[in-house]
């Protein structure tokens, strides 16, 4: 038993190393498309497909690509969406072997999934309100959120504007994650007396073709510096104030 374990996994070993096929394609193919002529790259008669059962063997996964003995060819059987399966991990791949029977022969194949620019960048928040005195000193910062993209490399997010830029700019901190933490800093002196209000959009892009964008709207209530803000007092601590002696 114990040699016949070994020369499995010999014929195993011998197999991978001989039959290695890898192939890419960009997620989101429609179903049935062509992944690659797998009896042509592997030197294989497409009657030995059938004589041998051919059959794809993913172990525990699900199976994205099917065989068509018929053919001899690789197909897409599910659509593939590489941020379900994969998330931010690159490169994505999928791991598979040809098995075939009398005798025994298994070809490792792996077939690497391209991302597409298919998601915008997203804000979690639609809109955001500050309320700033005017008497705010230049260089006041105020934290914003930032947008999520499930995209990466190039198709990921890329920049931030903001927009009109005559009282705030933006400032970005790259995080350990690679992230972005976006600040709007105040640049220019606030006058409630000439503006009340200020409404800024601020846009993430992505560098992907067509470029794809995500925006908030923010808008900025200019308080006057000169308001004082009133506190209620509770009626016990007013007696007991009243009966403080002076």
């Amino acid at each position: 038993m114990k040699r016949q374990v070994l020369l499995l996994i010999s014929i195993f070993c011998l197999s991978s190393a001989i039959g290695q096929v890898s192939y890419s394609i960009p997620e989101e193919m429609a179903k049935g498309s062509l992944v690659g002529n797998i009896a042509q790259d592997l030197g294989l008669d497409v009657k030995r497909l059938k004589t041998g059962k051919g059959r794809i063997y993913t172990g525990d996964s699900v199976q994205y690509i099917e065989l068509n003995k018929e053919r001899g060819v690789l197909l897409v059987k599910e659509k593939i969406d590489r941020e379900v399966l994969c998330r931010q991990t690159t490169p994505c791949a999928l791991h598979f072997q040809i098995t075939l029977e009398n005798p025994l022969e298994l070809f490792p194949v792996t077939v690497e999934i391209t991302d597409t620019n298919d998601n915008a960048p997203v804000f979690q928040k639609q809109e955001r309100r500050f309320e700033i005195s005017e008497s705010a000193v230049i260089g006041s910062k105020f934290m914003l959120e930032k947008a999520i993209d499930p995209d990466i490399g190039q198709n990921g997010l890329q920049r931030y504007t903001l927009k009109p830029s005559e009282n705030f700019v933006l400032k970005l901190h790259t995080q350990a994650d690679g992230s972005k933490k976006v600040e709007m800093i105040l640049q220019k002196p606030l006058d409630r007396e000439k503006q009340e209000h200020i409404s800024l959009v601020l846009t993430a892009e992505d560098g992907g073709e067509p470029q794809m964008t995500g925006t908030m709207h923010i808008h900025v209530t200019v308080l006057d510096a000169t308001t004082m803000p009133l506190f209620s007092v509770n009626p016990f601590t007013k007696r007991a104030l009243q009966k403080t002696p002076q």
